[in-house]
């Protein structure tokens, strides 16, 4: 009895750090797309380029905003940190797919800028604060949060499988809306200046290390303990 009462213990204070985690990853990606929104409708620098004052419309920046793979993969860790405050052991097959989606989207993003494009975007003020959120604090804790409190055995090759809709879906968009406005929301991916081959390779590259990535957390998923447990509340 005393050992299981123990485990109870345990197994509550994992569930309330859990909670607390992921309720400070939903404030930090919360407040960094506040931050991103009001610097964009003032005309200030986008917390994914530097740019500043760009002489378009509110409505076509806005829409360059949710355009970016850095922001959509942030709404995904902002919409799965909320769920798993409040329900710290939520699972479901199409939320399995949801969660891959946030782990590999923020993964990527966080690697790809840190490597990429942190060289050359320059920001400043609040934007940089923004970016910080965006690119930093945002994938980092949450990786993070998924290695110490999982839970474990979520991650199946179906559900390897529907996490890459998305970002195919993603691409697909990106270079179709590119073909008509010109514009493309990385240096990598500009067709107008690399040329569609290349942007395509690039773009199949950043896929094959998202395969990688998959890989490593299905494995991860089934070999390393976690503190949460399927029925933890």
């Amino acid at each position: 009895m005393e050992a299981v009462a123990t485990t109870t213990v345990r197994s509550s204070r994992a569930v309330v750090a859990a909670r607390v985690c992921h309720a400070l990853i939903a404030a930090v990606v919360a407040a960094s797309l506040v931050v991103q929104i009001a610097l964009l409708l003032s005309g200030g620098a986008d917390a994914n380029s530097g740019q500043a004052g760009e002489v378009v419309s509110v409505g076509v920046r806005l829409w360059r905003l949710f355009s970016y793979f850095t922001i959509e993969s942030n709404l995904f860790v902002l919409a799965t940190a909320v769920v798993l405050a409040l329900r710290p052991a939520a699972d479901g097959r199409i939320w399995r797919v949801v969660r891959l989606d946030g782990l590999l989207g923020i993964l990527i993003t966080g690697v790809v800028y840190d490597i990429v494009l942190a060289p050359i975007v320059h920001l400043t003020g609040a934007a940089l604060a923004a970016g910080i959120g965006f690119h930093y604090i945002s994938p980092w804790a949450t990786i993070l949060a998924w290695l110490v409190f999982g839970p474990r055995r979520r991650i199946t090759w179906g559900t390897i499988a529907g996490a890459f809709v998305w970002p195919v879906l993603w691409l697909v968009y990106i270079f179709t809306q590119g073909a008509f406005t010109d514009w493309y929301p990385y240096p990598f991916l500009d067709v107008t200046d690399l040329g569609f081959g290349t942007a395509l390779v690039n773009s199949l590259l950043v896929v094959a290390v998202a395969i990688v990535f998959a890989v490593l957390f299905k494995l991860v998923d089934n070999r390393v303990p976690a503190l949460l447990r399927d029925g933890d509340r």
